[in-house]
């Protein structure tokens, strides 16, 4: 590990001007390429306490050994020479867009004397025309095979074309009128071309003038009582119109345009682009890629923009890009697409109407390839094991945790505390040994306390069911009731983790050694910086953003915030619905909703005698007499108020809350996202 004073430049020797800079490591190999407005300036920002960088900027510093620089005139030369430095040098501490997969274009080659229409992957090649990319090839030959119909351009191989040039016959959609077959000189060369010339344009969205076209041809065929081929006509036509139809009009200004949109966490993101061409949905693609740099939104997109476009030229860069966040600065790269396009270049945020609504669903295209990706990863056996097994060497365990347990406190400014724990075993996650608590030792905030008392109760379970096992006695296991279903609290995990940093993790060892428990081993995780903690160290262990041990011990928090902020929403739910009919012994659902319907309101029910109440269906004089008692000892609510208006609104129907077991470490299942609203944790 190098420390970047060694290898700083001396003051006055970086000029204060645009350019490009690399860092090498002691192999002179390139690990870091970037551009700044001023070299000076950002260089001197890698150059200072190593505290104060960025995870991944500290990594990346201390794995160099040189940095070097070239000046440039503008920051548009600069992102030029970035993306070619980039492509060049593949730094390993650059963001790399990669393909999930090789996506298909349809493509023309129109650099050839018989265009040819077919599927190509791969490298894009110069005087082909390229549509898409297509989410399948099959789509692209659904697409062609009803589109030959109309505009039959070749689409056999050159082999194929040849061996029927020197027979003299066609090949079979030649026979059947889906090919010109200028092989067998059917059709001019000239003529040919201009047909693979109509067939680009209208796969390039000028569809309009086709279909006028054909139709005009169609009633003159009528007219002049040609039946037959005006029928051919009006098949072709309708070819065309359910060629179009495979690309809905999202856009109905017929607008060319790009719409990128991004899905991340800490660790990676997500990119998918739809192509709208003519108004329509023309292609769609996305990639994934490991957060390797410090990079906001905007660097991604920038990133993403590079990536799309750095070998495009023409019409291949569209009039419109529409982006989430746009890059700092954004005029650089708003001029460089200029350049590329050869034409004005528009790059912006979309607020409102169609192109809002299109992106939003661009976005959750980004989220499900995220989502999916993930759970490829996870479900990988050979991918979980390294992940235990990355854990166990970074935390000095003996062996890899196949039970891991992650404990998470949970609460809206000190109100409804409660706790979540979650079981990962093998690398999966195990919904049915979840666990939830609430915070009974104390009143108000205080996360290190309240995980303190969870790791306590939870583990005081563990060593009384070993206790009336005779487990201690005769090493038998234990583990099961006696129906044959699992202890609650029978399993212990090999690792503990905790969502936060040094305090809480202080706390739930406190909490194993005040039980004796010094088998189990204890763990962090920071979410500002992804950073493991360990009891008692100073300094945190920090995993590879690329670990598969810090991917899984990411899942496993995250997991464990979502189960306790999904348990404490519900439980504030109930208490905000609460009804003073919930303390009348034997009055079920049913009979609440019953009286509620009959009186209206909890005012009105209160106002009743003992004899209205009876003559509710279902409720006996004794019942009543509970339900009027129940209710004078409630103190009326508060009156609601409309925010919106001020206004003091009339008493609503009180709701019945949805079961939920209070009891600490009750199983239940997972349940709604783990969005956080206001102050809430």
């Amino acid at each position: 590990m190098a420390d970047p004073s060694s290898y700083r430049p001396k003051p006055g020797q970086i000029p204060d001007s645009p350019g490009v800079y690399k860092f090498r490591d002691e192999h002179r190999r390139v690990i870091y390429v970037g551009k700044a407005k001023s070299l000076r300036q950002r260089l001197a920002s890698y150059f200072q306490d190593l505290a104060n960088l960025h995870p991944r900027t500290r990594t990346m510093v201390t794995t160099a050994a040189a940095v070097e620089w070239t000046v440039v005139s503008t920051e548009v030369e600069a992102l030029q020479l970035e993306y070619s430095w980039i492509k060049e040098y593949d730094p390993r501490f650059n963001v790399k867009y990669r393909d999930d997969k090789s996506y298909p274009y349809l493509a023309v080659t129109m650099n050839e004397q018989f265009p040819r229409v077919q599927v190509m992957r791969g490298q894009k090649k110069k005087g082909v025309r390229y549509f898409g990319p297509y989410g399948h090839a099959w789509a692209i030959r659904d697409t062609v095979d009803l589109l030959l119909r109309v505009f039959p351009v070749r689409t056999c191989s050159a082999g194929v074309f040849k061996n029927a040039a020197r027979t003299g016959r066609p090949c079979l959609l030649g026979y059947i009128g889906k090919c010109s077959a200028p092989c067998v000189e059917r059709i001019s060369a000239e003529d040919h071309r201009e047909l693979a010339e109509e067939f680009s344009d209208f796969m390039a969205g000028r569809t309009g003038t086709y279909i006028r076209r054909l139709e005009r041809q169609m009633t003159d065929a009528a007219e002049e009582m040609e039946y037959e081929r005006a029928a051919r006509l009006r098949d072709d036509i309708e070819a065309l119109k359910k060629a179009m139809e495979k690309s809905a009009v999202v856009l109905a200004d017929a607008t060319d345009a790009d719409l990128i949109a991004l899905a991340e966490d800490e660790l990676e993101a997500a990119v998918q682009i739809f192509h709208v061409r003519g108004g329509r949905v023309r292609g769609q693609r996305g990639w994934v890629t490991d957060k390797v740099e410090a990079v906001t939104t905007g660097d991604l997109v920038e990133h993403a923009l590079q990536q799309l476009y750095g070998e495009e030229t023409g019409d291949s860069v569209p009039k419109e890009v529409l982006v989430p966040a746009l890059p700092d600065p954004v005029e650089p790269v708003q001029e460089w697409l200029t350049e590329r396009r050869g034409s004005n270049v528009s790059l912006r945020i979309p607020q409102r109407g169609d192109k809002k609504s299109l992106m939003e669903t661009v976005q959750r295209n980004a989220f499900q390839a995220l989502g999916l990706h993930k759970t490829k990863r996870a479900s990988d056996l050979t991918t979980r094991s390294r992940a235990l097994e990355e854990i166990a060497e970074a935390l000095d365990l003996d062996s890899a945790p196949l039970r891991i347990e992650c404990y998470d406190i949970s609460h809206l400014q000190g109100d409804d505390v409660v706790a979540s724990m979650v079981v990962f075993e093998d690398g999966l996650q195990r919904k049915g040994e979840y666990r939830r608590f609430q915070i009974k030792g104390f009143e108000g905030q205080d996360d290190v306390r309240s995980m303190h008392e969870v790791i306590t109760r939870r583990f005081k379970r563990y060593l009384a069911d070993k206790e009336k096992t005779g487990e201690w006695a005769d090493g038998e296991t234990g583990f099961t009731e006696e129906d044959g279903r699992p202890k609650r609290f029978a399993y212990p995990p090999q690792l503990v983790v905790v969502d936060g940093g040094q305090p809480q993790v202080a706390a739930a060892q406190k909490a194993l050694d005040e039980l004796g428990i010094d088998d189990i081993a204890v763990c962090g995780l920071a979410k500002r910086l992804e950073e493991v903690w360990l009891p008692g160290d100073d300094d945190p262990v920090v995993l590879p953003r690329t670990s598969e041990g810090l991917y899984l011990l990411q899942r496993v928090r995250d997991e464990a915030h979502r189960f306790a902020i999904t348990y404490q929403r519900a439980k504030r739910a109930r208490r905000f619905k609460a009804s003073p009919l919930d303390d009348v012994p034997g009055l079920g659902e049913t009979r609440k909703q019953t009286l509620i319907k009959h009186f209206g309101s909890v005012k009105k029910l209160r106002s009743a005698t003992i004899d209205q109440i009876c003559e509710v269906p279902g409720i006996g004089r004794k019942t009543a007499e509970a339900i009027a008692v129940a209710l004078a000892q409630a103190a009326p609510a508060a009156p609601a108020v409309n925010t919106a208006t001020g206004e003091i609104m009339e008493d609503v129907e009180d709701g019945v809350p949805e079961t939920m077991e209070g009891s600490s470490g009750e199983p239940v299942s997972a349940g709604a996202s783990d969005d956080r609203r206001g102050q809430e944790r």
